[in-house]
């Protein structure tokens, strides 16, 4: 796994516990870790192989525990913490934030409140009528939804 990919990992992970509601500080220390581990010149598993956990805490916003996640993710392509949060949660939550109208506070909603998990499960609430019960969701947002779900369809 490249830095890139860490740090994509890292960011969904975000993503995820951000629509989930937890912990803004957590939400944070994994965006600042993902932002330092694009950047950074010298890739993760070099560090790791070279200079271990201690290497990787060089890292501006790296501390022992994304340190060690780095670690696993090198190793194994995941990390328990995702893989926990992922059975809850699924990633395709995470779909839902590319729609306009739909913040992680939306998605969060959409998620909890109405089970919804993914763009078909959208579509198939949006066609029921749903959206346009859904407190917080005005007519123009409802209707830029429902458009960007449509092209996304037609790609």
């Amino acid at each position: 796994m490249n830095n890139e990919e860490i740090a994509r990992r890292f960011n969904r992970m975000a993503a995820l516990m951000e629509v989930r509601g937890e912990d803004s500080f957590r939400i944070r220390s994994y965006r600042m870790a993902a932002e330092a581990i694009e950047t950074w010149p010298t890739p993760m598993r070099e560090i790791a192989d070279e200079q271990g956990l201690s290497g990787l805490l060089e890292i501006p916003g790296v501390g022992k525990a994304l340190g060690g996640k780095i670690v696993e993710l090198i190793e194994t392509n995941t990390f328990n913490a995702w893989e926990r949060l992922t059975a809850e949660t699924p990633a395709t939550v995470l779909d839902l934030l590319e729609l306009p109208g739909v913040g992680p506070k939306t998605a969060a909603m959409l998620h909890q409140k109405f089970k919804i998990a993914s763009l078909d499960e959208l579509r198939k609430f949006i066609a029921g009528g749903g959206l346009e019960m859904v407190d917080g969701i005005g007519p123009k947002t409802a209707e830029r939804i429902k458009d960007s779900l449509n092209r996304r369809s037609l790609d």
